[in-house]
C-alpha cells in the first residue's frame, strides 16, 4: 500500500484535556478501515491502558465558557514528531 496518504503529525509529549486530565502521546497511526489518523495516547493519572481519538478530535478547539481552547494542550516543548505507526 504505497499509495496511502501521508499521515499527520503531532509533537511528542504531555498534553493536559481541556478538563484538566494529563496525557501522554505515544504517536499518529491509521485506521484499519477507513486510514483516518488516529492519535495514540495514554492517561498519566492511572493505568488505564492506551487509548486513540481521532486526529482531528484531538487537536480541536473547544468552547468552553464562551471561549475557544485546544481539546489538549502540550506540556512540553516539542521533541519531534510523534512516530507514524
Amino acid at each position: 500500500m504505497d499509495d496511502l496518504p501521508p499521515l499527520p503529525t503531532l509533537p511528542l509529549g504531555r498534553y493536559r484535556h481541556y478538563k484538566g486530565g494529563e496525557y501522554e502521546v505515544i504517536g499518529v497511526a491509521r485506521h484499519s478501515e477507513d486510514l483516518s489518523p488516529l492519535v495514540v495516547y495514554r492517561p498519566l493519572y492511572n493505568a488505564t491502558g492506551w487509548w486513540v481519538r481521532p486526529y482531528a478530535m484531538f487537536v480541536e478547539q473547544v468552547e468552553v465558557n464562551g471561549r475557544w481552547q485546544p481539546r489538549f494542550a502540550p506540556l512540553d516543548a516539542p521533541e519531534g514528531s510523534a512516530p507514524r505507526l
